[in-house]
């Protein structure tokens, strides 16, 4: 078992509890302690801080001296999403201000048909970070039985309206309206939530110019947040969709990871994943990747929202049992979902900033 200490000064320090002893390792909060050793419990010399509370070692001296304590116990990483948002909104804040400055202020175009209660309720998030941002949003809400051509003809106008950076429409649209001919009517400069095969083909030829989907950026942005390393590492995606699964391993390659894309029809996939060190998990199924699927020391990503009979929300992962073996875990809820907005309002200011440039 882990008792970690904050001192006054320095990183926190780690102690192994154990029968008759403990050792004390400093541990850096960015991952830079590999699992092993802090399983082994050996002491990492070069992040190691000799000072700490009294007080905290007077507490290690009591600790009972049981042979229950000579069982480990560590607790994975949690890699909330709220950090990673409010960094990115803090960085989103100082950029829209140099864009005002140049007398450009970001503005979105939102387009909802209908009145789908999950879009209505992203609709207000949106609204509610674009208020607090200083981004513009124009809203467009048609009627569910609107036709193809008022619906095409508001997007077109978007696309040559110069205040309008960005556009957005909520879907899946009502059966009787043609999606994808809807969606090749948005300006791909302007597609801020990669929905258009152009988008999605500037992602895979690695075009700077494009916006990759929101969630598999999310993805990104939290990895990168906690300082876990990707070049040479072993990734695993789990799902191949257009939306997650297959532009999220473009963003790993990118990124000069070694990168698996696995699916429910995949042989042994719990052998896969087990073998990875990094995993996404993006299958779009309830908890269906248990602890068997896992080994330890893994970092593991969960972007999968569902909700089960109670109303509670879960992910793709099993919680309860990935997390006492994972090196880091994101959370659902509080994880990935949390940051995929923010990164749709990074999109909208990133394509101010391709007109001011």
């Amino acid at each position: 078992m882990f008792l970690t200490i904050m001192p006054r000064r320095g990183w926190p320090l780690r102690y192994r509890l154990g029968k008759n002893k403990y050792t004390q390792e400093g541990i850096n909060p960015l991952l830079s302690i590999p699992p092993a050793d802090r399983r082994r419990g050996q002491r990492n010399d070069a992040m190691h801080r000799p000072h700490c509370d009294k007080n905290a070692e007077a507490f290690l001296k009591t600790w009972p001296d049981t042979d229950e304590q000579e069982e480990e116990e560590i607790m994975a990483i949690r890699l909330a999403g709220k950090p990673v948002s409010d960094a990115l909104q803090k960085e989103i804040s100082d950029r829209i201000e140099v864009c005002k400055i140049r007398g450009v202020e970001p503005a979105m175009l939102l387009i909802r048909v209908g009145e789908r209660e999950d879009d209505l309720s992203y609709e207000r998030t949106i609204l509610k970070r674009c208020e607090k941002l200083g981004i513009i949003v124009r809203q467009k809400v048609f009627p569910a039985d609107c036709t193809q051509e008022e619906l095409t003809k508001c997007i077109r106008e978007g696309n040559a309206d110069a205040a309008i950076h960005g556009i957005m429409m909520f879907r899946p649209l009502p059966k009787h309206l043609d999606e994808q001919k809807v969606i090749r009517a948005i300006d791909y400069r302007k597609d801020i939530d990669s929905v258009t095969r152009l988008s999605m083909a500037g992602i895979y030829a690695d075009d700077p110019k494009v916006f990759p989907p929101c969630t598999a950026e999310a993805v990104m942005r939290i990895l990168d947040h906690y300082g876990i390393a990707l070049e040479g590492k072993r990734a695993v995606v789990v799902g191949r969709s257009q939306v997650i699964g297959k532009p999220a391993a473009m963003l790993l390659m990118k990124r000069n990871a070694t990168v698996t894309v696995c699916h429910s029809r995949t042989r042994d996939l719990p052998g896969v994943i087990k073998n990875a060190e990094i995993v996404i998990a993006a299958i779009g199924r309830p908890e269906m990747l248990d602890g068997s699927y896992f080994s330890e020391g893994q970092t593991v990503i969960d972007v999968g929202i569902h909700f089960r009979e109670d109303g509670s929300m879960c992910g793709d992962v099993k919680y309860d049992e990935v997390e006492p073996l994972a090196e880091a875990i994101t959370p659902v809820p509080g994880g990935v979902g949390s940051v995929t907005t923010s990164v749709l309002l990074e999109h909208i200011v990133r394509a101010a900033e391709n007109v001011v440039e």
